[in-house]
């Protein structure tokens, strides 16, 4: 294999694990219902009995992330998983009978879900615990061994899960690796039997091209600019709320928080004035607040305070909304930013901005609101606030996203019976639930032959008997 050709000292130990986990699933091909829920409490137990230590890593990753926010975004939802992942388990490993056709019967057919083997998880930074604990779930449930590349800027937390997941799955089930991006792209290239990439779109280009080596099957969740959408007469105090909640969770550093904000034009001052008051109230100061996040690190911090430089120079009106007046420098912390006039050329329009920016565009009717989201590629979350149900329908008609939230935002993510992903630019495949069960698993078709067979009279020698069937199952 490619894959182990030339490698360096870091590379041949994330071999060495690569060939264990394999050598272990052969060795258990179809681990039990038992086997798979006690890997499963195992993983409820590692969360439960280190929630301090997890809040703590993620929060020293960050310079400071608020610590209600790891709970409600990273660690509820994992347990919830796991919860949902128990309780349906034993329908979901169910064979499935199939039927089938007249002309074969009275033979059987049936569907085995069967594990893959060895799943490689690739997570970001935004959310190193949800996004490895999430996609975990579903690899263990459908069976499988699982290897977690852990992103190189949350590396405490990525030396943290290393040390508890060897303690309580031992190296024959999951292990976790950490390093750069040389140690990356070797991960990519291993023969994984499925390869999950939660990340940026410029990425995910790169690990689908090194997956293709081994024709390794990806799921890739990816970003974009999810649009929120408040239609004609919406509720704009309502959509207001929901908006900076989701805007300022995490600071913004969410895949599918709301990137741009349409409302009418009309509407427009009335959704900044409630956009502006529904953030004082939210988060009334900033600097020293312990539920207000970092941005990540100092890089992206200049990444976001650039692109509102240029959005500055090209005529955008930018507020940045800071309640108390405070001084910001030094702490990378940046207050929800409102831009209005953003030129469309601008990055802010054409990048997922991934922090707390919101670009607010005006559009004068409805349908121009949705040919501008047509007119832009596929993103991973869209956002209505609208109480008319035609416009409700004709959205969720006419425009595709990977998922839809009406009159809130994010939670469509933590709904565990339903799947997640995007479509084109903002991914491909899915997970959660029984849709992340069947990612991980291969849906095994057995046909069964019954002893009383018509077969033997589609066999050659070829005759007349042939002929006539063949008349009779053609329909002429």
């Amino acid at each position: 294999m490619d894959a182990f050709k030339t490698a360096t000292g870091e590379e041949t130990v994330m071999q060495d694990a690569f060939l264990r986990l394999r050598a272990a699933a052969r060795k258990q091909a179809f681990p039990e219902l038992a086997e798979r829920r006690r890997w499963l409490t195992a993983l409820e137990r590692l969360i439960k009995d280190n929630r301090q230590p997890l809040i703590a890593a993620v929060s020293a990753d960050f310079g400071h992330r608020s610590d209600v926010e790891t709970r409600l975004g990273e660690l509820f939802p994992s347990l919830e998983g796991i919860r949902h992942a128990q309780r349906h388990l034993a329908r979901w490993m169910r064979p499935q009978r199939r039927k089938a056709s007249i002309w074969f019967m009275p033979a059987r057919n049936r569907v085995i879900p069967q594990p893959l083997g060895v799943v490689g998880v690739i997570v970001p930074w935004n959310y190193p615990l949800f996004l490895a604990f999430g996609p975990l779930v579903a690899a263990l449930a459908a069976g499988n061994r699982v290897m977690v590349k852990m992103s190189e800027l949350t590396p405490a937390t990525g030396e943290l899960l290393r040390e508890l997941c060897g303690r309580y799955f031992g190296p024959d089930l999951v292990t976790v690796v950490n390093g750069g991006p040389e140690l990356a792209q070797a991960f990519t290239r291993l023969p994984f039997d499925h390869l999950l990439f939660t990340g940026s779109t410029a990425i995910g280009k790169h690990v689908m091209r090194a997956a293709a080596d081994n024709l390794t099957p990806v799921t890739l969740e990816l970003g974009g600019k999810s649009p929120t959408l408040v239609a004609p007469g919406a509720d704009v105090s309502l959509a207001a709320e929901s908006i900076v909640a989701g805007k300022m969770f995490n600071a913004g550093q969410t895949c599918v928080a709301p990137d741009y904000v349409l409302v009418q034009e009309k509407e427009r001052d009335r959704l900044v004035a409630a956009l502006e008051g529904a953030a004082s109230k939210a988060h009334p100061q900033l600097r020293d607040s312990s539920a207000y996040s970092n941005i990540i690190n100092q890089r992206h911090y200049q990444r976001l305070q650039g692109w509102l430089d240029e959005a500055r120079a090209a005529g955008a009106a930018v507020r940045q909304i800071n309640p108390a007046g405070e001084a910001l420098d030094g702490v990378r912390k940046l207050p929800l930013t409102l831009v209005l006039d953003c030129p469309d050329e601008v990055r802010l329009m054409q990048e997922e901005i991934f922090g707390p920016i919101l670009p607010v565009v005006s559009y004068r009717t409805f349908a121009e609101a949705l040919d501008y989201i047509n007119n832009r590629p596929r993103p991973l979350a869209l956002y209505l606030f609208d109480t008319d149900e035609k416009r409700i329908e004709q959205t969720l008609r006419d425009t595709i996203s990977g998922g839809v939230a009406i009159n809130d935002t994010l939670l469509q993510v933590a709904q565990d019976d339903m799947p997640f992903g995007g479509v084109g630019p903002s991914g491909m495949g899915h997970y959660h639930g029984p849709e992340g069960f069947l990612t991980f698993s291969k849906l095994k078709p057995v046909f069964e032959q019954s002893r009383l067979s018509g077969a033997p009279m589609t066999r050659a020698p070829y005759g007349r008997r042939i002929e006539w069937l063949l008349k009779l199952m053609m329909g002429r």
